[in-house]
Parts: structure tokens; C-alpha cells; sequence
């Protein structure tokens, strides 16, 4: 796992909401997926080499990945604050690669796949508390902690899949929620400062970048974006001078270009 500035003073996240919201968005996901048809399984998405089928099988995993650990002995100590999780992920890219092949290679339908999955999370991840740990690939975190990292991966390929789709793919509010606060809270770990002020309303406002700190009035430098063009920002689907030209972000004053530090997960 690459090394992040550590901020003693982490987001906290309200766990029965998050639990909800995960199950909420899975949902979403599986009801466009019920009726795919073998072509439309076959189309391209824009994660490499995988169609929507790798990418269906990867929603799946996403999920059946929390039973799976708490099915195994709970480790002994925690390894990865909630927020760190973003920075660690590049490091299991392969595996996860190698995952959704796996599962898609199986020629199982989508229906099928999501069916057993939700089954299996209602029944092993609902009744346990919040503190338990568990051996997520990239080290050991609480589950309650780990869900909201469930919701981050469940709205960004929520985005994918709608755009290899050419479908609207509902967003949970609570889901978009907490991708969007991890994921700016995530830019303010690797760009730390108060020289620049990140909006993305209505869910987050973050301070970031070094240099002078803003404390009262107007900041001098502003970024503000609605919550997808800031998924797809964080993750590297849209690239700064793009959303730029489509005015999808405003930035202003002579810090705000927050190319350098962009994406912070991915």
C-alpha cells in the first residue's frame, strides 16, 4: 500500500445508513442487469479489456467479498483506516482483474450471480457489529468502515455500467453520499493544505493544496462540481481539462488546478 499523509481527525460515517445504502445500490444494479441479453453483455465498458460481463461479475464480487471475510477468523488488529482505503486499491488491480474473469468465465447468469450474493450478505453481514474486523485484500479494517468502501465501488461502476449501457443506472442518495465525502476527504489527504476550497454540493466541502490558508470571506481559490463529474474526476473516468472544456467544474483563483493531485484512486 502506498503511503498517505494520516489525519487524526477521520470522517465518521453512520452505519445503519451504510448498510443500507450498500444494499440499496446493489439493487439498483441488479435490476438493470436482470433482462441483459448475450450481446449486450458482450459490449465494451471503459475498464480495459473487460465487457459488461467482467464488469457485472465485478459488482457481484464487490459485495460477496464482505461475506467472504467474515466467514474467515477475524483478524487481530486493524490495519487500514477508513480513510486510507482509496490509496491502497491500485495495489490489488491485478487480483481483482483476475477475479472478475474468473467469475465471468463461469457463464452464469447476472440474475443468478446477484441473487446468491444478496442472500448471503443478509444473512451473514447484516447481524454483525459494526467493529468487527475482517481481512480485506488490502488489510484489515472494520466492517462498518469496509461498507462504505462497498459504497464508493458500488456508485463508481454504477457509472460504468450506465455508460457501456447507454442506460440511466440510479444513484442511492445516501450511497453517492459517502463516495463522494471518501473520495474528497481522500484529496485532501494526498494534496494537504488550506489553499484551496473543494465544493461539491451537496455533500462535501474539503480544504486542500498548500499554501495560504483561507479563513474568513470569500476563499481566494475555488473548485466546485456536482458529485458525478467528482466520482469520475477521483477515479480518473474524466480528466481535468476535460471537465474543464465542458464546464462540468469551475475553478477559481490561481491554485485551483488540481490536475496535479488528480485522480486519488484508481
Amino acid at each position: 500500500m502506498s503511503a498517505a499523509p494520516r489525519t487524526p481527525r477521520a470522517r465518521r460515517y453512520d452505519s445503519a445508513k451504510t448498510r443500507a445504502a450498500v444494499r440499496a445500490q446493489f439493487q439498483h444494479v441488479r435490476e438493470v442487469t436482470a433482462g441483459l441479453s448475450a450481446e449486450q453483455l458482450a459490449l465494451p465498458t471503459r475498464l480495459g479489456d473487460w465487457t459488461v460481463r467482467e464488469l457485472v461479475s465485478h459488482i457481484a464480487i464487490i459485495l460477496d467479498h464482505v461475506s467472504d471475510t467474515l466467514e474467515k477468523p477475524a483478524p487481530p488488529k486493524l490495519e487500514v483506516p477508513v480513510q486510507e482505503w482509496p490509496f491502497a486499491t491500485r495495489a490489488i488491480a491485478g487480483r481483482v482483474d483476475e477475479l472478475a474473469h474468473e467469475m465471468a468465465d463461469r457463464g452464469a447468469a447476472p440474475t443468478e450471480i446477484f441473487d446468491r450474493v444478496a442472500e448471503r450478505f443478509d444473512r451473514i453481514v447484516v447481524p454483525a457489529p459494526d467493529d468487527r474486523l475482517l481481512a480485506s485484500r488490502v488489510g484489515a479494517m472494520r466492517l462498518d468502515d469496509f461498507l462504505v468502501t462497498r459504497c464508493v465501488e458500488l456508485v463508481v461502476h454504477s457509472d460504468d455500467l450506465a455508460a457501456a449501457l447507454g442506460v440511466h443506472v440510479p444513484f442511492d442518495r445516501q450511497a453517492l453520499a459517502n463516495c463522494t465525502r471518501m473520495l474528497a476527504d481522500a484529496l485532501a489527504l494526498k494534496a494537504p493544505g488550506g489553499s484551496v476550497e473543494v465544493r461539491v454540493p451537496p455533500f462535501a466541502v474539503v480544504q486542500c493544496v498548500e499554501g495560504p490558508k483561507h479563513t474568513r470571506g470569500t476563499p481566494p481559490n475555488v473548485v466546485e462540481t456536482d458529485p458525478v463529474t467528482w466520482l469520475r474526476l477521483a477515479t480518473g473516468r474524466t480528466g481535468w481539462a476535460a471537465a474543464l472544456d465542458e464546464a462540468a467544474v469551475s475553478a477559481s483563483g490561481e491554485r485551483a488546478d488540481l490536475s496535479a493531485h488528480l485522480p486519488v484512486m484508481g
